[in-house]
């Protein structure tokens, strides 16, 4: 009898999500990513929609496997506030990756130095199936767009559309 994989998880004794505080989230996956493992957890915030919502369950390998690049969706501390962020990386400055959210509106970009970034996302599942848009080659027109200041625009205006 072949039995699946077990995939190991923090969860109550009614198998909800166990939930933890940010600065122990954080803890717990830089502990994981330095041993050279991926990290998976459930996204909070709105900041990367539409490509990640709240609720998503990411993947994050260690940036020693896979490197930050320029389109790549990226988990790192904020310099400035010490809080655990998942951005992607639109551009670079010398060493230093120029960090944004998706969906950020009238947001400056960021700048995060190399030894911030703990991982990249490589995986992103939404309702049990896996989201592919953002990740793959698109993620360089993303990237663009967004630094560009057109990302949010042209989100707004396909929302309103819907609406």
């Amino acid at each position: 009898m072949n039995l699946p994989p077990l995939k190991p998880a923090l969860s109550n004794k009614q198998g909800d999500d166990f939930a933890i505080s940010t600065a122990t989230l954080l803890e717990l996956m830089q502990a994981v990513l330095a041993k050279g493992a991926v990290f998976r957890f459930r996204a909070k915030g709105l900041s990367m929609t539409p490509f990640i919502k709240s609720g998503d369950e990411i993947t994050v390998a260690p940036a020693s496997m896979e490197k930050p690049a320029v389109g790549k969706v990226v988990a790192f501390i904020q310099p400035a506030t010490g809080q655990l962020v998942v951005h992607r990386v639109i551009g670079r400055q010398g060493s230093a990756f120029l960090i944004q959210g998706d969906n950020a509106v009238i947001q400056e970009d960021e700048l995060v130095p190399p030894e911030a970034v703990l991982g990249c996302v490589t995986r992103i599942e939404r309702d049990g199936r896996r989201v592919f848009l953002g990740l793959g080659l698109e993620r360089y027109l993303v990237a663009f767009l967004s630094r560009s200041g057109l990302l949010a625009r042209l989100l707004w205006r396909l929302r309103t559309l819907k609406g």
